[in-house]
């Protein structure tokens, strides 16, 4: 699975991620600097809500200006908390960016929350759109799997947000998750060994069970 790690400007951390492989999730709402490694764009909307505030359009169209065409891949604006209020709201941006020039081969993620039924999302999912599941956590670990299994069948990614214990990482595995994010070792070097290992753990089993007679 990737690894996305939250940005952080520690050069150590920088250091121990990019010798690990990982990537950078890069929000709408802090320092727009990549640092040189493969990235996402998050929309900001999660800090705004931990802050009280309502989502940060003008943040969002800057990040989208400078990085949203060498970014991975553009996590559509959304209501944290919003059911479906956030589905609409998130395909109306959608609309939107698709008629940019400079976004032409962009891919974008759907934020799947609480509230939301892949029949909801069924007919959007697709190659140039993935799913990433948000929501709460009892909701993100019961539902995972399905996200998985429904972007995988409509030929796009699944991403889970905010995964920051080992048992999580390998739980998003098990349930077919591609990639996730977390703070963790972003803040703490000394946390990116025991997640690392986790991360590739469904790799190294699927080298081993391949050198079994």
């Amino acid at each position: 699975m990737i690894g996305y790690a939250s940005r952080t400007g520690t050069r150590r951390n920088l250091d121990a991620l990019r010798r690990a492989g990982w990537r950078l999730m890069v929000s709408a709402k802090g320092p727009l600097r990549p640092e040189r490694f493969r990235y996402a764009l998050d929309n900001g909307a999660w800090t705004a809500f931990q802050r009280g505030e309502p989502f940060d359009v003008p943040a969002f169209e800057k990040a989208v200006a400078l990085l949203g065409s060498g970014a991975d891949w553009i996590v559509l604006p959304d209501i944290v908390a919003g059911g479906l209020a956030s589905l609409r709201f998130s395909l109306d941006w959608l609309d939107a960016l698709r008629n940019r020039p400079e976004l032409r081969d962009a891919q974008y993620l759907l934020a799947v929350q609480n509230g939301m039924e892949p029949p909801h999302v069924a007919a959007v999912v697709g190659p140039e759109i993935g799913i990433f599941v948000g929501g709460d956590t009892p909701w993100k670990l019961a539902t995972m799997a399905t996200w998985a299994r429904l972007a995988h069948e409509r030929g796009a990614i699944c991403h889970v947000g905010r995964v920051n214990t080992a048992r999580r990482i390998r739980l998003c595995a098990a349930a077919g998750a591609d990639s996730f994010d977390g703070s963790g070792v972003s803040r703490f070097a000394s946390a990116l060994p025991p997640l690392d290992l986790a991360r590739r753990q469904p790799d190294i089993e699927a080298w081993l069970a391949g050198q079994r007679p």
